[in-house]
């Protein structure tokens, strides 16, 4: 079936979907909503039967549902209708949210529902419940989407009234009556747009990432400590970590990196290199053990590593190879790891250093993790990953993904050639054609195409996932296995560290050139910038080899 995704961005609904229907064996391409104009040009270009709207943040023009069959995906249950509708449903503290997808027609949010698909909304942020549950939500309303459109079941939409759009008004803090709980759920229902406006000594900034504190103490919105990047400050009943502020006008950073130098001063409140969980507190790294498993988190956010992160995280990878027979990589909340950290590089004075560093660090984490030859080391796919993150896990030994995780193995959109031992490990599993096309194609793809062309081992469903994953990780570990490992990397270390070395190379230009594409593509992708046209390689899918 010819079908065209419309959308605002090519985000990770979008790429869910994408990537479903591509494993359907449907005939896809993307367009951009842009303009009217340039929405007819390309929909007329390819010629839809069908036109999926997955995220779509704009009015669609009579001229298209009128002519093709058009169907939205809104975040929203039946009867739900208007904008930020995930805003309203963390507001309301409700139970059981959904996704529908409708029909499009001249009624705003107003069509026949074709599916429906509800969910228990989990404590958390609305970014994460956008991530996980609404994209899981919408490829099940996918799925009874095709049968239902088959037989034309459908169901007409509740005509409530359009909620109001959720304005900063809204979202404001008082310092002096928000209790610890009611400013995270402000900045929860906010995270990760547009955040809540507010003042932190004298900077104008939204807030994002808000932690609970258990112990320290202050007057409301008085800077406590600093950690990681975070600031802590007090409130009117305990206190509370923010992770990362967006000045006004700029793009989001860690907390310390905006303020500078007005945190003189501000005790830096450091935890052990794996936290426990033992009490309320931001961290960003923690292990948890079970039978011969290790598995070490790494919540970074929006899944970037900066060069101080992947120097925790190495010694954390060679601490633990010393205290478990397995260790399984986890990634964060809501991302596997997408590389190195581009906000940051974007804030430096000196970009092409600090760019240079973090892909060296970067590299150094992944050798502790490609030469552990004391354990076996599994990759948990259990959230999307994309860049350097994805190959960070196919240095392990073994790669499980998690059903409706999205992959993206390529470097080549932000004008990087890329590193991470990368044309060792992807050509290893998967072969050099399907490496290169993988690279050059830079497209997304699920973890069970990953699995069918053997660049992951295992795909396990999404209700038993961790289960799955440990019954898989305990029963790997041999002592033919690791004799095996460590001779082959004995044997096969100066061709792996050449392969490495050869992509520095590489890359060097592409970080210390001032005219290198990478300074304009990573500005663009930093402060957001709209494109003025649908990428050339998402207008036609190719359908796979």
């Amino acid at each position: 079936m010819k079908i065209l995704l419309l959308c605002t961005a090519f985000n990770s609904q979008t790429q869910a979907v994408y990537t479903a229907l591509e494993d359907r064996g449907d005939d896809i391409a993307v367009a951009f909503a842009i303009s009217e104009n340039q929405i007819l040009a390309e929909v007329a270009a390819f010629e839809p039967q069908l036109i999926l709207c997955p995220f779509l943040k704009c009015y669609l023009p009579e001229s298209i549902y009128k002519k093709y069959p058009t169907y939205i995906f809104h975040p929203g249950p039946l009867g739900d209708r208007g904008p930020n509708a995930l805003e309203y449903a963390l507001k309301s503290h409700t139970k059981e949210w959904g996704v529908v997808i409708f029909e499009a027609n001249a009624l705003y949010d107003g069509g026949d529902i074709y599916a429906q698909q509800n969910f228990t909304v989990r404590e958390t942020y609305k970014a994460s419940l956008y991530r996980q549950e609404i994209v899981q939500a919408s490829l099940k309303a996918l799925e009874a989407f095709f049968m239902n459109l088959r037989k034309d079941v459908k169901v007409p939409q509740l005509l409530n009234p359009i909620h109001e759009r959720f304005t900063q008004a809204k979202r404001t803090i008082d310092w002096l009556k928000d209790d610890t709980q009611t400013i995270i759920d402000k900045i929860h229902l906010s995270d990760s747009f547009p955040g809540v406006l507010d003042e932190i000594l004298g900077v104008q900034c939204y807030l994002f990432g808000a932690w609970k504190e258990e112990f320290f103490r202050g007057s409301p919105k008085e800077i406590l400590a600093k950690r990681d990047g975070a600031i802590c400050l007090g409130t009117m009943n305990g206190a509370v970590w923010i992770t990362h502020l967006k000045e006004v006008g700029k793009f989001k950073l860690p907390a310390t990196y905006v303020l500078k130098d007005r945190l003189e001063g501000i005790k830096e409140d450091r935890l052990p290199l794996l936290f426990d969980k033992s009490y309320n507190t931001f961290y960003e790294t923690s292990v948890e053990k079970r039978d011969n498993v290790a598995y070490l988190c790494f919540n970074f956010h929006n899944g970037a590593i900066s060069a101080e992160q992947c120097m925790r995280l190495k010694y954390a990878v060679e601490y633990l190879k010393n205290e478990c027979e397995v260790l399984v990589l986890i990634g964060g909340m809501d991302f596997f790891s997408n590389g190195i950290h581009l906000n940051i590089l974007e804030d430096s004075v000196k970009q092409g250093e600090d760019g240079w560093g973090n892909i060296n660090a970067m590299n150094d984490l992944v050798r502790s993790i490609l030469y552990a030859d004391e354990v076996v080391t599994i990759a948990s796919f259990g959230r999307n990953a994309g860049a350097g993150g994805v190959f960070m896990g196919l240095a392990c030994d073994y790669a499980v993904g998690k059903e409706g995780v999205v992959l993206n193995p390529h470097y080549k959109t932000l004008g990087l050639s890329g590193s991470e031992y990368h044309t060792y490990s992807l050509p290893k599993r998967v072969g050099e054609e399907i490496a290169e096309r993988l690279l050059n194609e830079c497209l997304p793809l699920s973890v069970e195409k990953a699995k069918a062309i053997k660049m992951i081992d295992e795909v396990y469903a999404h209700e038993n996932y961790y289960e799955e994953l440990h019954s898989f990780a305990k029963n790997t570990y041999d002592d033919d296995f690791i004799w095996e490992k460590q001779e082959y990397l004995e044997e096969h270390t100066e061709r792996i560290e050449a392969l490495k070395e050869r992509e520095l190379e590489v890359m060097h230009p592409e970080f210390w050139d001032a005219n290198s594409i990478f300074h304009k593509l990573r500005e663009a992708f930093v402060y957001k910038v709209c494109p003025r046209d649908t990428p050339e390689r998402l207008k036609k899918v190719v359908i796979d080899a």
